[in-house]
């Protein structure tokens, strides 16, 4: 009997068959040679921009906790932020104007620690004077009444802070696939990125990774979703209550 060898049309049908299966199975793919960008990954990539931003949001609002980092442009001020936000508090490092303070809520309890140099400007006396030395690297508990407190409480509190800063403003669009930290992205955008633009995690929950705000206000990145974060009240020899408004600074 004489063997009938497979003509090219038989194996290029053959061929494309397997590959169609295999591809299908693996990828949900249509055939060979697809690129989903969107493939294997949590696919927020395929919705709209508003809906991005929408599941975005929510994932921010529902998580535990976050770690934040970067600038935030206020009154006119830049603050450098470098915050651990859970529901109940935040602690970290805010730098403004070549200063450096820590900041730790735990509950409604805010306290405010940093050198005697802060609080000799502070203070507007030396430090000869005493107030200085005396709040210099303690942990300066900030009475709700005070100025300070309203100025500084958002920085601690991730509801308030997120829910202002994570809404994009103007005409809502996708500007690609991009990468944050190792985390691949989809990006959007308001108003062509004038209105500020956002990296949204393809991996796991859609969460916020990488923010430029609006004209030039400030750009935050986003880490360690629903990590525990600590906070706890400072031990009482490094605690000092006023019981009174805070220097003026």
């Amino acid at each position: 009997m004489t063997a009938i060898a497979l003509g090219p049309v038989r194996r290029s049908g053959f061929a494309g068959a397997v590959c169609a299966l295999v591809v299908a199975a693996v990828t949900g793919l249509a055939g060979c040679g697809g690129d989903d960008p969107d493939a294997g990954t949590n696919g927020v990539g395929r919705l709209s921009a508003a809906k991005i931003q929408a599941r975005a949001q929510n994932a921010a609002r529902t998580a535990d906790a976050v770690r934040l980092s970067g600038t935030v442009v206020s009154d006119g001020r830049t603050y450098t932020l470098d915050m651990g936000l859970t529901s109940g508090g935040g602690s970290g490092s805010v730098t403004s104007k070549g200063v450096t303070f820590h900041l730790l809520r735990v509950d409604e309890e805010l306290y405010l620690k940093a050198d005697a140099a802060f609080w000799t400007q502070a203070d507007g006396r030396s430090a000869d004077g005493g107030t200085a030395d005396k709040l210099g690297g303690k942990y300066v508990k900030v009475p709700s009444s005070d100025a300070t407190y309203k100025r500084f409480s958002g920085f601690t509190d991730k509801d308030v802070l997120l829910g202002g800063l994570l809404t994009l403003h103007g005409t809502l669009a996708k500007d690609g696939h991009h990468e944050q930290g190792g985390t691949r992205t989809v990006r959007i955008t308001g108003d062509k990125g004038s209105g500020g633009t956002l990296d949204v995690s393809l991996r796991g929950r859609p969460y916020p990774l990488r923010l430029e705000r609006a004209g030039g206000a400030g750009t935050l990145s986003f880490s360690g979703w629903g990590k525990r974060i600590a906070l706890d009240q400072p031990p009482a020899s490094d605690t000092v209550d006023l019981g009174q408004q805070l220097p003026a600074s």
